[in-house]
């Protein structure tokens, strides 16, 4: 048998340093899985796999099945083109332990509400991993075995791949998995599973994770933080377009910030630079390491649209070129969770207090610290307010480039005008 990876050399390049590296080390790890047996095709994949197809005289080529809109896409590409060569694509199962479309009500519609998606999901879905095929030998072309290289740095050693990925699984069972109910939201602390990156590059199947889950607290609710990737896959797969338009249409309609003004604050945002601790340790970290604390996203992303009062769209997209974890789905339907624009969201006028809500889920500052060295010098929990104090801002650290209140006041009178509630 034969293993291909085929990528498009162009969208490659426009990843981020991180998300460079991050692919590739998983595709070391996949080609060491195979014996070293992995052909790499890095033109256009369905010319590629055509080509590549008829090389082997193969008859028929596997995939897994995805189910976002580009993915979708592709495979369509690839189908077409395999099938004018006279070869079949035979798309098989999905990266989800329920494939999305499945979950259904009663009268075979979608789902809008996750609770409800819950009941019924835990209902089917399958926590049992497929068995590993027994003797296959797995070749490859020796002219196709050059993986991609980065062309932008990482600032650190990405590491990738399934054992990795069930290395990093074994460990949050022992470090996190027993308290996750109680400790998830804690920025300060390592109480999250660290398995989004393995998810999102199907280095690990959403069956192997549920598998080791039992009746417990914290198992019960990390189970459903698995049921809302799957609920926002089954979201995408119903509405497409919901990737970059507004869920629920009406909120288009409101008021946001543009120009020059509009655009600084967006590069403060990204940057780390908005004078609040919490929203900039997160913009830090998401730089530094392409990850951030799910409590965190919802705090930064409350703060770009309701505080800067910008459009969900451009925190999801900086989000996509830097986070090294990115899922379609994830990242469009948890921002417009926070805008109140998406399906089964938070009520638009829920506004986070990015200072209250670092006293709550950093509380001795030392996430903060951590991704801002120009508050090193500010011991516990005053790190929140850095500006109360005389030395607050004496390395550099900037004051807040908004008043919190006053923006809170601007988001709700925006929210007044459309009148939704």
């Amino acid at each position: 048998m034969f293993a291909a990876y085929a990528y498009s050399r162009e969208q490659f390049e426009a990843l981020s340093g991180i998300r460079q590296h991050s692919l590739v080390e998983s595709l070391k790890s996949l080609a060491k899985s195979l014996d070293s047996n992995l052909s790499v095709l890095n033109k256009e994949p369905a010319s590629d796999l055509v080509a590549f197809a008829r090389r082997i005289e193969a008859k028929t080529v596997h995939a897994t099945r995805a189910h976002d809109p580009q993915g979708v896409a592709e495979q369509n590409r690839v189908g077409l083109a395999l099938k004018a060569a006279g070869i079949y694509l035979q798309l098989d199962d999905s990266n989800y332990s329920v494939a999305p479309g499945s979950v259904v009500k009663p009268d075979g519609s979608p789902y809008k509400v996750y609770t409800p998606f819950f009941k019924t999901w835990f209902q089917i879905f399958d926590s049992k991993p497929e068995a590993l095929a027994e003797g296959v030998t797995w070749s490859k072309l020796a002219d196709l075995n050059q993986l991609p290289i980065p062309d932008k740095e990482a600032p650190f050693n990405v590491v990738a791949g399934e054992a990795f990925a069930l290395r990093t699984l074994a460990r949050f069972k022992q470090r996190a998995l027993f308290d996750y109910d109680e400790l998830r939201n804690r920025a300060d602390l390592s109480g999250t599973s660290h398995l989004s990156h393995a998810l999102a590059f199907g280095e690990i199947h959403p069956r192997t994770i549920l598998f080791e889950l039992a009746d417990s607290p914290g198992h019960n609710v990390f189970r459903k933080e698995i049921a809302w990737r799957e609920f926002y896959a089954d979201v995408l797969w119903n509405k497409p377009a919901s990737q970059t338009e507004y869920y629920e249409p009406r909120f288009a309609g409101m008021r946001y910030d543009s120009g020059p003004a509009a655009d600084e604050k967006l590069a403060a945002w990204q940057q780390g630079k908005t004078g609040y601790p919490m929203v900039d340790a997160g913009m830090r970290q998401l730089l530094a390491t392409g990850w951030m604390h799910n409590r965190v996203r919802m705090i930064v992303a409350s703060f770009l649209i309701k505080d800067l009062h910008l459009e969900w769209q451009q925190g999801a997209a900086w989000f996509e070129q830097q986070l090294s974890d990115f899922d379609p789905a994830s990242n469009s339907h948890g921002w417009q969770w926070t805008a109140g624009s998406g399906t089964d969201a938070s009520p638009y006028y829920r506004v986070f207090n990015p200072i209250l809500q670092g006293y709550k889920f950093d509380p001795r500052g030392d996430y903060v610290r951590r991704y801002i060295p120009e508050l090193n010098h500010i011991m516990g929990s005053d790190v929140h307010e850095p500006w109360n104090r005389l030395d607050g801002l004496i390395n550099g650290y900037p004051a807040p480039i908004v008043d919190h209140a006053a923006e809170r006041d601007e988001a709700l009178l925006r929210l007044k005008e459309i009148k939704i509630s």
